[in-house]
């Protein structure tokens, strides 16, 4: 297939207040980042195979220079723009010398290497997640961050993503459902349900403090 699941972020107020109702639900914090001259900060939540970024905007001038402005984190981040999915899916390589199933373009953030490039898909629009590639990244990495949870979810299987219109989905939407490790679906306001393998069926609803819904496979 090419890629894997690993990671998402939900664009949030500054500091991610956000982040006391997963914590009121059991959930363990780990170590927070800072992305130099991105001008975003973020808390983190990690899983076996998975982690959920809360990230905020510190700095506008960064968040909006030339460097960055493309990455649309202003507009998810910000809530400056009414329509704009505070969504963002981010994937690995599984592996295999195959590309990612979407056209991309590359960002070049300072924190990173020269030489090495995150990898945004062509097309998408502010109403659906976006969509990253991260080239550099090869299969599920050994990490000493907390995974020890109050609820039996451990590893992720597959996203949700509900969207204002499926009519308007971007190439690369319909190319990632494809896959099987996301499928969108239409609601009302943009929400994210992180799906979880294993035969017990959890369900954590966090809105509307957050547009997360945490739950185990059907």
């Amino acid at each position: 297939m090419g890629i894997e699941l690993d990671h998402a972020f939900i664009g949030c107020r500054p500091g991610a207040p956000e982040a006391e109702a997963l914590l009121a639900q059991g959930f363990v914090e780990g170590s927070p980042n800072v992305h130099p001259g991105q001008g975003t900060a973020n808390r983190r939540f990690f899983f076996g195979n998975f982690k959920l970024e809360l990230i905020w905007v510190e700095d506008e001038a960064e968040a909006r220079s030339e460097r960055t402005a493309r990455t649309r984190l202003w507009e998810r981040c910000s809530r400056s723009h009414d329509a704009a999915n505070p969504f963002g899916i981010l994937f690995r390589s599984d592996g295999t010398p195959e590309p990612p199933p979407f056209a991309t373009w590359p960002y070049h953030p300072a924190y990173l290497p020269a030489g090495l490039a995150i990898e945004f898909a062509e097309g998408t629009s502010l109403e659906e997640p976006e969509l990253i590639y991260l080239p550099f990244v090869r299969g599920q990495r050994p990490s000493a961050e907390p995974t020890a949870h109050r609820l039996p979810l451990h590893r992720v299987r597959s996203l949700v993503a509900g969207v204002a219109a499926r009519a308007r989905l971007s190439p690369a939407a319909l190319a990632v459902e494809q896959t099987g490790l996301v499928t969108y679906a239409p609601t009302s306001a943009s929400q994210l349900t992180v799906v979880f393998e294993g035969t017990d069926r959890p369900h954590v609803d966090l809105r509307p403090a957050l547009p997360l819904i945490l739950c185990g496979a059907p």
